[in-house]
C-alpha cells in the first residue's frame, strides 16, 4: 500500500492573508489519508493507474470547497467524517472523469506528464476510471437517499455534458447558451452537488441548501471559463497540456465561442473536416488572443464570481466564508 501524499496547504495563487486549506487542514488531511488507501486494488495495474492519476497532484479544489461549505454552514466536528466522505466521493468522481477524458480526447499530457492514457493506454486506463467511479459509490452507499441521488445526477450530467460537446466538436452551430449548458454540466455539476450535499450535512435551511447549490454552479462555471482562457494563453510548463489543446481538438471552449461570433475568418477555420493544425491552427490561435476577446472572457468569469460573492453574503461571518470568499476569488486571478 502507498504511503498517502502530504496534502498541498496552501495552493498557488490563494490569497496570502487566508489560505483556505489550511482552514480545513484536519479534514483534507484526514479525506488524502482515505482517497489514497481507496485507490488501492486487489489487482495491482489498477491501484497503479489510479495512483499515477491522483497522486500526481491536482488543486483538491472540490474537496477544500466542499469542506469549507460544511464548516461554513455550521457543521459540526461530531458529523465531519460525513463531510469528508462525500468530498472524497466527489473527488474521486472528477478523477475518474479525467481518466475517462483522456481517452476521449486521446489527451497525452495530464498535469504536466504523460496522461495515463498515453503511458497505460485505453483499456486499462478506461478501467481504472471504472473502477474510481465504484470507488465513490461505494463510499455514497451509507447515505441518505436523497443525497446519493444528488451524487448521481451529478454523475448523468457529466456523462451528458461530454457528449453535447462532443455534437458541437469542430462546429460553428455552438453558440454562447450551448456553451453554459456544456460546462454547467460538465465542471459546475459537481461543485454545485458539494454544495448542496455539503450544506445538507451541515444541517443548513433548506433556502442555503439551495443557495450552496448555487454557489457550486458559479465557482464551477468561473472555474472553466478560466480554464479556457489559459488554454488559449498558456504556456505548456504550467498549465500541465499542450498550448490549445481544446482548439485543437474542435473543442468550443469559451475564447471560441465568443470569437466565432465576431470573427468570420475563426468561424471559418473553426469549422473544418476535423482537424485544426499547422497555419490553420497558428492563426486561429493568434486570432483567439486579442486582447479585447480575452478581456471579454474574463469579465464573464468575473461575472460567475460576483455570483458566487452575493451568494456567500447570505452565510454568517465566519473563517470559513472568509476562505470560500478566498477560494472564489481565487479563480478569476488565475494566470496558470
Amino acid at each position: 500500500m502507498k504511503k498517502a501524499k502530504a496534502y498541498q496547504l496552501e495552493p498557488e495563487g490563494l490569497g496570502e492573508t487566508i489560505s483556505p486549506a489550511r482552514v480545513v487542514e484536519a479534514d483534507l488531511q484526514a479525506a488524502e489519508a482515505k482517497l489514497s488507501r481507496l485507490l488501492d486494488s486487489n489487482e495491482p495495474i489498477i491501484a497503479e493507474i489510479c495512483h499515477y492519476l491522483v497522486d500526481a497532484g491536482g488543486k483538491r479544489l472540490r474537496p477544500t470547497f466542499i469542506l469549507l461549505v460544511y464548516r461554513a454552514c455550521g457543521g459540526v466536528d461530531a458529523k465531519v467524517e460525513d463531510a469528508i466522505d462525500a468530498s472524497i466521493a466527489l473527488e474521486l468522481i472528477h478523477s475518474a472523469t479525467l481518466l475517462h477524458d483522456d481517452i476521449i480526447d486521446a489527451g497525452m499530457l495530464r498535469r504536466g506528464k504523460p496522461s495515463a492514457f498515453a503511458r497505460y493506454g485505453a483499456g486499462g486506463t478506461l478501467i481504472a476510471g471504472d473502477y474510481l467511479f465504484c470507488r465513490a459509490f461505494e463510499l455514497c452507499g451509507r447515505f441518505e437517499e436523497h443525497l446519493v441521488r444528488t451524487a448521481a445526477q451529478a454523475c448523468i450530467q457529466l456523462t451528458e455534458g461530454e457528449v453535447m460537446e462532443g455534437r458541437f466538436r469542430h462546429s460553428a452551430a455552438a453558440n454562447f447558451n450551448d456553451y453554459i449548458t456544456v460546462i454547467t454540466r460538465k465542471t459546475a455539476s459537481l461543485f454545485s452537488a458539494g454544495g448542496r450535499v455539503a450544506s445538507d450535512l451541515a444541517g443548513a435551511p433548506k433556502k442555503t441548501i439551495e443557495s450552496m447549490w448555487n454557489l457550486g454552479n458559479a465557482v464551477g462555471r468561473a472555474f472553466q471559463m478560466v480554464d479556457d482562457i489559459l488554454d488559449i494563453l498558456g504556456p505548456e510548463e504550467k498549465i500541465g497540456k499542450p498550448v490549445g489543446s481544446d482548439l485543437r481538438a474542435g473543442i468550443p471552449s469559451l475564447p471560441v465561442v465568443l470569437g466565432m461570433t465576431r470573427n468570420p475568418e475563426l468561424r471559418q477555420l473553426f469549422e473544418n473536416d476535423g482537424r485544426m493544425d499547422g497555419a490553420k491552427f497558428d492563426r486561429a490561435l493568434e486570432l483567439l488572443r486579442a486582447p479585447d476577446l480575452i478581456a471579454e472572457a474574463r469579465a464573464m468569469a468575473a461575472e460567475q464570481v460576483k455570483i458566487a460573492r452575493g451568494l456567500l453574503a447570505e452565510l454568517r461571518p465566519s473563517e470559513y466564508r472568509d476562505s470560500l470568499t478566498v477560494l472564489i476569488e481565487d479563480q478569476i486571478d488565475r494566470e496558470v
